[in-house]
């Protein structure tokens, strides 16, 4: 069995959410069943690049993770694209047994039984201005697959209408550990980000939750966006 890969890369930090800053090998999945408005992926999404997706097996991409950890084991995050609709229990069994640990990030429409085998899943459902609607009962069917693995919520916030869906989102599953992050408007890699700007809506994002008395979620910045912008492979 092959996986379609659009990418693996690093060590790099994670960018983002509950392992942010964090040393991690990517593995970016090519495919997904969503088509959101500012997806900062379609790398790894439109099916127009399907060309550069890689078919490799699960023994060929331990040995690409090991290659570039220097056979360290560290945190593998799984990525895409959505990497819920492929399989990567071999991936997953293979890299466990020599001391890695997986963690993955999916919009929460697809459950798999590997999410348990997991050391965290990341649930990322996608607020009205995605675009996209939340099939909540594939989201609960994910959570269930989890089983033993952490799991946590994480929601990119916009705009007000995507921070009252967060609360709702939040309300409606209370036992999730919740991370609130400001989107990135600018998606294109050929383009800079305005570290201002992300800061400005990083504040923003603070003043209408902290500062309005929501407690609960923890607010962070697209680290790796402040980074290296837009660019692809970290």
């Amino acid at each position: 069995m092959t996986l379609r890969i659009a990418e693996i890369f690093g060590p790099t930090i994670q960018g983002e959410g509950a392992l942010i800053g964090q040393p991690t090998v990517f593995i970016r999945a090519g495919g997904c069943d969503y088509r959101c408005s500012w997806c900062d992926s379609m790398h790894a999404v439109d099916s127009r690049f399907r060309h550069e997706w890689l078919p490799i097996q699960a023994d060929q991409i331990m040995a690409e993770v090991e290659h570039l950890s220097g056979h360290q084991p560290l945190m593998v995050s799984i990525s895409g694209g959505n990497p819920a609709i492929q399989d990567f229990t071999p991936v997953i069994a293979l890299g466990k047994a020599r001391g890695y640990r997986f963690a993955c990030e999916t919009q929460g429409s697809v459950a798999r039984d590997w999410f348990s085998d997991l050391a965290l899943l990341v649930l990322s459902p996608k607020p009205p201005s995605s675009g996209q609607v939340v099939d909540w009962t594939a989201f609960d069917a994910c959570i269930s697959a989890a089983k033993g693995a952490e799991t946590v919520m994480k929601i990119v916030i916009f705009d007000q209408r995507d921070l009252d869906w967060a609360r709702d989102t939040a309300a409606r599953y209370p036992d999730l550990p919740l991370y609130l992050q400001p989107g990135n408007s600018e998606t294109d890699p050929s383009k800079p980000v305005d570290p201002q700007h992300l800061a400005d809506r990083m504040l923003w994002l603070v003043d209408q939750t902290v500062g309005q008395g929501w407690l609960r979620p923890r607010i962070l910045p697209q680290l790796h966006v402040l980074i290296w912008g837009n660019k692809r492979g970290v």
